[in-house]
């Protein structure tokens, strides 16, 4: 029971000094702490002055002192050690001693008042290179397919030296599965080949610490088979070394090393394990690994020398067990055991001891918990002397690898050495326990600022200490309260960690430390920044050799931080050349090349974060041409091409084009004869015969084609008769009785061989006659002369040369020359159908009688004249062709009422036949066209007179007239419809009973038993009755009246200067800015463009009358004579009345004004309105 309460005792005591192992400023009382030392095995270059190092701290400053070889070591009696100033630190100048002389253990304590402080034992030993004895080395003859073994046998030395083999020139000689290098350094052959044989096998020895290579005599090597072996055996018996054995067989493997069926191997904890195994046989063993209880570190194992070598670096006790390495090859196998055992100096398991600082009262522990293999021994000593020899301490007491302090008392300082040890090594641990009493203090500098990015991990600091240990309390801004909850975690040494901040964790922080004996804060400042952030990345690029590319990198960054942008090629800096250009957020390359290709990186560095994002380049271009043009199997009428693809310059080659040129034919010109896929690089060629051929080839990819490849050889093809016959066989005459035969002649290529020519056959088609032949020279027609007119004929054309015929040619057809027609069609007469269509009807000429290839029928027609006797005479030919075997026709577009001539023509190649006799018809009568003038006459109060002529175009019979007539008020509305019909003699009507001063509309049309034609418009106005009009110029004479009409005369001018003055300000004022935001939509304001008000407009004019009919566009086509009424305003013909009122003011718009003025045109308000307009005012 006791027992377990001073364990848990002694856990709760750990547990709360854990963080009690503080650093102790430098300027409070403290033990020495030793800050630097040699290593326990030191190996000194004799070359170069001995430096033992031995630094600490402590307050006081400690002195130093030394041993060797475990006695005290008197550094002022020997002139040729010095101390390093403030330090320990011995410096031994062997410039005039040896460098042996000062070889041994060295050990150092560093000590003050309030305790000392001792070093590791250093083991001090010189570096040794030694020399290679001096011997003669005897060549070496073996029989080839035996091993070997070159021993190498390197001196021994400190520490030992690193094993290499080489040949005179320096170069280090090839390995392989079959020819490897030992751990020893032995140089293993598992079978020896002839081109082994030589005389420079050198063995070298690097020593690391002096650098220093030493080499071995070179070793010769000579290889002979058993016949070599024989005939040399007499040169070399007396001096050398010679394996004579019988010829070598293929031989399964054994192992040169290790030997046995098994081996063992002890390795320490921490240190590389490596294992080998080298086998000799014949052919050549394959070596593998395995590891029998178990499986391998995958991350701490390698196989090196062709893997006869297993490497287990940072061994644990884990790695011990069996190991199987096998030797292979294929007559067998063979394979040995190694069993590792694992060792371990001794280590620490949580640490070496800490440093202790207790106030007084305190209770504390020292730890000192480590192990090892076998289990190491603990040893506690006290400022350098065991403990059990140190005075009693009743506040101490000590357990196995613990210390346990309770109650300690100012004056208790002291350093306390912990050694644990085992046969393979020891740890040594100086730890303190400073008894102080020390208000607080923080040791983190003030007003530190910290900056983050955000939604990462900020650590801010609050080192502090005190004795009694501090408590660390943190506060945020106002200090309204203590950090807590998950956003915050503290750590034991008073930092505080936000793990994901944010912009609201911005902010003063305060840090807060006491103990029993004060108080003492510090500030700090978070700042949260955006984070780094490369939002248009460079893209990935295919771009042709000599253009250029750019390569985007836009970054957004938190306003505070200044980013730097720098590009990678490859992992590595960009190359120095003009050609690239960096802008702030971009990379341009211009005139790019191949060696442009690569990874371009865009890097954004701020002083808080990074961003990078990549993008790779590919250079296409044209593919290199082809090389190594080969012709193989090769027959009378193919080869085989092959050849060697260029560089496609990173684009699929899509295509290889083959091309000859045939240099008997066609020299210098090149064709095209074949395309391949471009995965293929041979071709089979199909050849024709006579061709001296010269092949090249082009590649295709997505640039374009390459240049073409070098020619091939020639390849001469033997000559044969013609494959073919020529194509394109015609007969046709030129004139009415001869057959011309055309063709398309052979092509040299096709010719097959010399002498082309061709035999031309031909005979009538409607007989069974024989074939007339004949032979032609390499032309391409023949003429047959005296032939019956039109016949058809049969006809064949062969291809013949020096070597024999074409084919049987096949058959074609034509026909000797044409005639003109000797024939009129018959029966010939025509159907009217309407008042502007007929159909006209023939019988067909026998074809006997057209003496050659219809063509067709030709109509001629002409008007003869109309039936009207007021219309003129018409004659003018019209033609109509309708092409092919027709037997009627259409003849559109005749004029009603009128009298036509026809007759038809039939017609060949060679022309026109006879006409046949002519033939009259009729069309029937139609509506007539508009009147051709209408004319207002004599306008009076209540009634006015119309004129006119009957239309020009009368289309038959004129039955009558048709007037309509409707008032027209000011605002262009139309009003009651009047109609009166009127007898075809008249030409003209006085209308009664109209209203004065009235404008009114009048539309008149013809018609003909077949109907209404168009209507013809005219406008006027009735005058206005005298008496009013004499009182308006009585008003308009007075005086009165004048003023008033200036006063609105200037009114107006300053309304037009006041639109002048808005529209060059354009409208920028308030009082405008307000209108505009209240504008009335029923207000209708002046128009800005001419500051005119609203105008009449005489849209309604050309309306028309409900139940009427008007021409589509609107407008009335009005005749072309001459006493038609003038339009608006213009000509001669406006007419002013006897009381001067002007009558001919409604007549029309003239086409210059619509031109001018648009749909928006006005006219002139009428006086008649005006003055109608003042007497209601009045």
């Amino acid at each position: 029971m006791e027992r377990r309460r001073m364990d848990a005792a002694l856990l709760v005591l750990f547990l709360g000094h854990l963080a009690g192992a503080l650093e102790v400023p430098l300027d409070l009382p403290q033990p020495p702490t030793i800050t630097h030392q040699s290593h326990k095995d030191y190996i000194i270059d004799p070359r170069e002055n001995i430096i033992i190092h031995c630094d600490a701290k402590g307050k006081p400053h400690p002195s130093f002192s030394w041993t060797r070889n475990g006695t005290h070591y008197d550094i002022e009696q020997d002139p040729n050690v010095t101390v390093k100033p403030h330090s320990g630190t011995l410096v031994i100048d062997i410039s005039r001693v040896k460098a042996e002389d000062y070889e041994g253990v060295y050990q150092c304590t560093a000590r003050n008042k309030h305790g000392a402080a001792v070093s590791n034992n250093i083991v001090v030993r010189q570096s040794r290179s030694p020399l290679w004895s001096k011997e003669k080395i005897k060549p070496i003859v073996v029989q080839e397919g035996v091993s070997l073994v070159l021993l190498c046998q390197p001196p021994a030395g400190l520490p030992p030296p690193i094993i290499f083999w080489m040949d005179n020139n320096f170069q280090r000689l090839p390995q392989s599965s079959r020819v490897s290098q030992s751990l020893s350094g032995d140089l293993y052959f598992s079978n020896v080949l002839r081109e082994d044989s030589r005389n420079d096998y050198i063995c070298y020895a690097r020593f690391p610490h002096t650098q220093t290579i030493q080499q071995k005599q070179p070793i010769t090597v000579k290889v002979l088979n058993l016949d070599a072996i024989n005939d040399t055996m007499a040169a070399f018996y007396n001096d050398t070394d010679l394996f004579s054995e019988d010829p070598v067989d293929e031989r399964r493997p054994t192992f040169l090393i290790p030997n046995g069926p098994s081996s063992s191997k002890m390795v320490l904890r921490g240190q590389v394990l490596e294992m080998e195994c080298i086998a000799e046989g014949l052919p050549t063993p394959n070596i593998s690994w395995t590891k029998v209880s178990g499986d391998f570190p995958a991350k701490r194992t390698s196989f090196l020398y062709y893997q006869k070598t297993l490497r287990i670096v940072d061994v644990s006790e884990s790695d011990a067990g069996e190991y199987r390495c096998m030797a292979k090859n294929r007559l067998g196998s063979v394979h040995h055991i190694i069993r590792v055992t694992v060792k371990a100096s001794p280590y620490w398991i949580s640490g070496s001891p800490r440093n202790l600082v207790l106030a007084p009262g305190e209770n504390g522990v020292l730890t000192c918990r480590a192990s090892g293999t076998p289990k190491p021994s603990i040893t506690w000593a006290m400022n350098g002397i065991p403990i059990e020899n140190s005075p009693k301490d009743l506040s101490r007491k000590v357990e196995d690898d613990t210390i346990i302090f309770t109650d300690v008392q100012t004056g208790s300082s002291a350093v306390y050495q912990c050694n644990v040890s085992n046969e393979y090594g020891y740890l040594l641990s100086n730890a303190f326990v400073n008894v102080l009493s020390e208000p607080p203090r923080v040791l983190t500098p003030p007003n530190i600022v910290y900056k983050v990015i955000k939604n990462h991990r900020v650590l801010m600091d609050c080192a502090s200490f005190g004795s009694p240990i501090p408590k660390i309390t943190w506060f945020k801004d106002s200090r309204s309260g203590t950090l807590d909850g998950d956003m915050y975690k503290m750590h034991d040494n008073g930092t505080v960690e936000i793990s994901v901040a944010q912009a609201r964790n911005s902010g003063k922080y305060t840090c807060v430390a006491r103990n029993i004996l004060g108080i003492f804060e510090n500030h700090v400042y978070l700042e949260v920044k955006e984070p780094t952030r490369i939002l248009k990345q460079p893209e990935y690029k295919v771009i042709q050799r000599g253009r250029s590319v750019v390569f985007e990198c836009k970054v957004k960054h938190d306003s505070s931080l200044v980013p730097t942008m720098n590009w990678l090629k490859d992992d590595g800096e960009l190359p120095d050349d003009e050609r690239l250009v960096l802008d702030s957020d971009s990379l341009t390359i211009t005139d790019v090349t191949e060696n442009d290709a690569g990874v371009y990186t865009c890097i954004v560095n701020t002083t808080l974060d990074h961003d990078s994002a990549s993008a790779e380049l590919t250079v296409i271009e044209r593919p290199d041409p082809p090389t190594d043009l080969e012709l193989t199997d090769q027959k009378k009428r193919s080869v085989q091409l092959t050849w060697t693809p260029g560089d496609e310059h990173n684009s699929p080659i899509q295509k290889f084009l083959i091309q000859y040129e045939d240099s008997l034919h066609h020299r210098g010109h090149w064709h095209n004869l074949t395309e391949v896929p471009g995965t293929k690089t041979t071709a089979h060629l199909k050849l024709s015969p006579y061709v001296h051929y010269i092949f090249r080839v082009l590649a295709l990819n997505a640039v374009g084609f390459s240049r073409p490849s070098l020619s091939s050889r020639m390849f001469k093809t033997d000559p044969a008769a013609p494959d073919e016959n020529p194509t394109g066989v015609q007969g046709h005459g030129t004139v009415n009785n001869n057959l011309v035969i055309s063709w398309k002649p052979l092509s040299g290529l096709q010719s097959n061989g010399p002498g082309l020519h061709y035999r031309v056959m031909w005979r009538q088609k409607s007989i069974d006659s024989e074939w007339t032949t004949v032979t032609v020279a390499n032309n391409s027609k023949f003429v047959v002369s005296e032939t019956p007119t039109f016949v058809p004929y049969e006809l064949k054309v062969q291809a013949v040369n020096d070597h024999g015929s074409g084919p049987e040619p096949a058959i074609s057809h034509g026909y000797s020359g044409e005639d003109l027609p000797s024939a009129a069609p018959k029966n010939v007469h025509a159907v009217v159908l309407n008042s502007t269509l007929a159909e006209v009807h023939w019988d067909a000429v026998p074809h006997e009688l057209i003496r050659g290839y219809l063509k067709g029928y030709k109509v001629y027609y002409w008007r003869e004249r109309s039936l009207h006797k007021h219309n003129p005479h018409h004659v003018e030919k019209q033609i109509l062709t309708f092409s092919g075997n027709h037997t009627h026709g259409m003849l559109p577009g005749l004029h009603p009422f009128s009298l036509y001539s026809f007759n038809v023509k039939v017609f060949n190649g060679k022309g026109e036949g006879p006409a046949s006799p002519t033939q009259q018809f009729e069309t029937h009568e139609g509506v007539p066209a508009a009147p051709s003038s209408l004319v207002i006459t004599n306008p009076k109060l209540d009634s006015l007179t119309l004129e006119w002529n009957p239309p020009r175009d009368r289309n038959g019979l004129i039955t009558g007239y048709t007037l309509k007539y409707q008032p027209v008020n000011n605002s262009n509305e139309l009003g009651p419809v009047e109609e009166l019909a009127l007898p075809a003699n008249e030409t003209s009507v006085t209308l009664f009973n109209l209203k004065y001063s009235t404008r009114y509309k009048f539309y008149l049309n013809a018609k003909t038993d077949k109907g209404a034609g168009p209507a013809i418009s005219q406008e006027a106005v009735t005058i206005m009755d005298e008496a009013v009009a004499s009182r308006q110029v009585d008003i308009a004479t007075q005086g009165w009246f004048i003023g008033l009409m200036c006063a609105i005369a200037l009114l107006i001018l300053i309304l037009l200067i006041i639109c002048f003055i808005q529209r060059n300000k354009g409208g920028k004022y308030p009082v405008k800015e307000k209108e505009d935001a209240h504008t009335d939509p029923e207000f209708q304001p002046m128009k800005d463009d001419d500051c005119t008000f609203g105008e009449y407009s005489d849209n309604e004019d050309h309306k028309p009358l409900k139940g009427s009919s008007t021409p589509s566009n609107g407008t009335v086509k009005r005749d072309d004579s001459d006493d038609s009424l003038v339009e608006y305003g213009e000509g001669e013909d406006g007419q002013f009345n006897e009381d001067g009122s002007f009558i001919g003011q409604y007549s029309g718009k003239s086409a210059s004004r619509e031109t001018a003025e648009g749909q928006e045109s006005s006219e002139a308000p009428s006086p008649i309105n005006a003055m109608n307009s003042l007497n209601s005012f009045v």
